[in-house]
Parts: structure tokens; sequence; C-alpha cells
């Protein structure tokens, strides 16, 4: 049998189906559905999360290799989420695959008091990658609309005008080369349950467990509630958010993967040429 590519495995594609449009509601997407990807089991997922990799591995190569000849573009993966939707499984197992080098994550926490005598944004404006590489936002700027405006850590019309910022903001960052890709990890509260319950349970995975979870999880429906502003007022043409159901871990890894292989495919990458002679390089090796 011939080896199969990574779209081999999609019945759907995942950018389109996943898009956040015009009437878009949160409460209708079910956290364990698998659009374009229905009926097919895990194990042919790990078979095409595989098959991705060389895949991502290659192009994110040809990005880099053309920042040293002068190429300004990059990529941004903004990661948002409820508590134990799969972030750091994402930072892992899909955009860990590919060379370190290439890669440059953070994780946005609270703000210090630094951060916090500046602009919202201005902590965001210093962690935006470089030409050539592939940024990962664990958390982001959405957390002041979000957080923000559960906890009511600023004022309501302050809150509200974060929202038009952050569209600037983005669009700024889409014209100086960066392409976003936004994404929503979706699961339910009696999911998040369960792995909090896990949490709990297992010795190893009592550092992941913070008891502020709890007190966050109380306000379920308030946080349902900013996300359905935030994706709705924030998804663009130039910075489109994507809801991904995320209570299959395996899922929710390979639509991302695939999210960045189809961000970077758009790019029409190709390897920059040699700005030396070959065939004289060639020779002179061989006189060695």
């Amino acid at each position: 049998m011939a080896e199969r590519s990574e779209q081999d495995f999609w019945a759907g594609e995942p950018a389109a189906l996943l898009r956040v449009r015009p009437g878009f509601r949160l409460a209708d997407v079910d956290p364990g559905s698998t659009p374009g990807f229905d009926g097919v089991e895990k194990d042919n997922a790990d078979e095409a999360l595989a098959a991705g990799v060389g895949v991502l591995a290659e192009l994110q190569e040809m990005l880099f290799a053309n920042s040293r000849s002068g190429d300004p573009r990059r990529v941004l993966l903004v990661l948002q989420a409820m508590d134990t939707a799969g972030k750091g499984g994402i930072v892992r197992h899909v955009v860990g695959a590919v060379d370190p080098q290439g890669i440059r994550p953070y994780a946005f926490k609270a703000p210090t008091e630094e951060e916090r005598a500046h602009d919202f944004l201005w902590r965001v404006r210093k962690r935006l990658p470089d030409a050539g590489l592939i940024g990962v936002f664990d958390r982001s700027h959405y957390e002041d609309v979000l957080v923000g405006r559960v906890r009511a850590l600023a004022p309501a019309a302050e809150i509200e005008e974060r929202y038009g910022l952050i569209k600037t903001f983005e669009q700024e960052v889409v014209d100086a080369d960066t392409t976003i890709v936004k994404v929503m990890l979706h699961i339910g509260s009696d999911d998040q349950k369960e792995r909090l319950a896990e949490r709990l349970e297992r010795p190893d995975k009592h550092w992941k467990y913070n008891p502020g979870d709890i007190d966050e999880r109380m306000r379920w429906a308030a946080y349902q509630e900013a996300y359905q502003i935030a994706l709705e007022r924030t998804s663009t043409d130039a910075a489109p958010w994507f809801v991904v159901p995320a209570e299959k871990k395996w899922y929710a890894r390979l639509v991302v993967q695939h999210l960045l292989i189809d961000a970077l495919q758009r790019l029409d990458l190709s390897w920059p040429p040699a700005t030396f002679d070959v065939e004289v390089e060639k020779a002179r090796l061989a006189a060695t």
C-alpha cells in the first residue's frame, strides 16, 4: 500500500469547517466532535499526524532559510483555551516536532508590575516572532478581554475599547509580513472536570494542578460568554479565529498541525537560490 500524505486523511477542509464567521455561536460547537475527520479512528489520526511532521518540518525550514536571504515573513500561532484544554500538548506534539531553532514559544502569565505600567499590548509586541520563525503564544493578548472581562480587571468601557485595539494591532502585524493562526481549543465543562480530577489523582500530574483553576471553573458560563464576544468581534479576514473541538486530543493536535501546514503552504515558499557558483564550489571541494 502506498504511503498516504497528511492531506489524504481529511474528508473536509478544517480551515473552512472551523473558521469563525458571522453568525457563529460557540454554544453550537460540539467539543467532542471531529469535523472533517468523522469516522476515522485514533490510530489513523496518529498515522496522519506522523505524516504531517515531515511536511511541517520542511516548510518551517524553508521559511527559516529564506529569512537568511532577507525574506521578512513569519508565522504566529495564538492558542487560547480554558484550563486543561491541551495547549501544552499542542506545543509539545505539533510545534515541538520541528527544528526548535525555528520556533519561538512564549507562555503569557499574569502581567508583571512593569507590564501593567504600559498598555496591554506592550508586552505582546515584545514577543512577536522575528523573520523566518514560527512564534507560539500560549495564551495571549486575548487574556485582557477574557479574564479582564470576567473578573472585571478593568472598567467595562476599557474592555470594550480593547476589541478594536486588538483588531488594529493584528492588522498591523499582518501588514508586517506575519501570518496569524488563531486557535481556540474548545472543551466542555464535564470534560474539564474529568481532566482536573485526573491531575488530582495522579502524583505525576500534581505539578499541573492550580487551586485557582477551580475558582475560574466556577465562572464557566461567564467565560463562555466572554469567548463568544471575543471570537465574533475579532475574527477578521486578516486574522481569523478557528474554534477546534478539543475533547479528543488527537483531533485537536491534528487540526492545528494542518492549519500551520496550510498557512505555510499559502506563502508559496521555495528554497532560496545559492549566492555562489555551485559548480565552482564543487570543483574546489574535490580538489581538497
